[in-house]
């Protein structure tokens, strides 16, 4: 798949995270592991839907004051390479239902570092406004927060 950066439409972040890649990819593959990290603390993640391969659901409830779990995400994921990548979208839900209120789409990678894993997100929206709507509720603070917890989730000794 090639795909290039559109800056109007997209944002990217991407960290080392010093564990091997299949640490890093059983983190999202596994629902207990991925509900510790994906969501910033202190709120909370819980995964209703996690069917990891293509047109499989995504449904995740997040708490973020200790109470009720309301929606988070619900999604389709599109494509899925073992070790190597995820991509998933909200524009559809599971089994590739259109979805109501689409707002991106998101391609995962997972790639072999000399330190361990090189982790990134490429962030796809359908307009600018979206996009910048996207960084001002904190795209960059919230995703290095997570990959942060993720990291520290997987990373021997830490």
């Amino acid at each position: 798949m090639t795909r290039s950066f559109d800056p109007s439409r997209d944002l990217t972040i991407s960290r080392i995270i010093k564990a091997p890649r299949a640490a890093v990819w059983d983190a999202w593959a596994d629902r207990a592991r991925f509900e510790q990290w994906w969501v910033p603390a202190p709120a909370r993640c819980r995964v209703v839907e996690m069917e990891l391969r293509p047109g499989g659901s995504f449904v995740t409830r997040i708490s973020e004051d200790g109470g009720d779990f309301m929606p988070h995400m619900n999604a389709c994921f599109l494509a899925v390479d073992d070790l190597e990548r995820i991509v998933f979208t909200d524009a559809l839900t599971g089994g590739w239902r259109p979805a109501e209120q689409p707002f991106m789409a998101a391609v995962i990678t997972f790639k072999d570092h000399p330190e361990g894993t090189d982790y990134a997100a490429h962030v796809m929206h359908k307009s600018d406004a979206d996009r910048n709507m996207h960084q001002e509720l904190g795209f960059y603070d919230g995703w290095d927060t997570v990959m942060e917890q993720l990291a520290k989730l997987v990373e021997p000794g830490v």
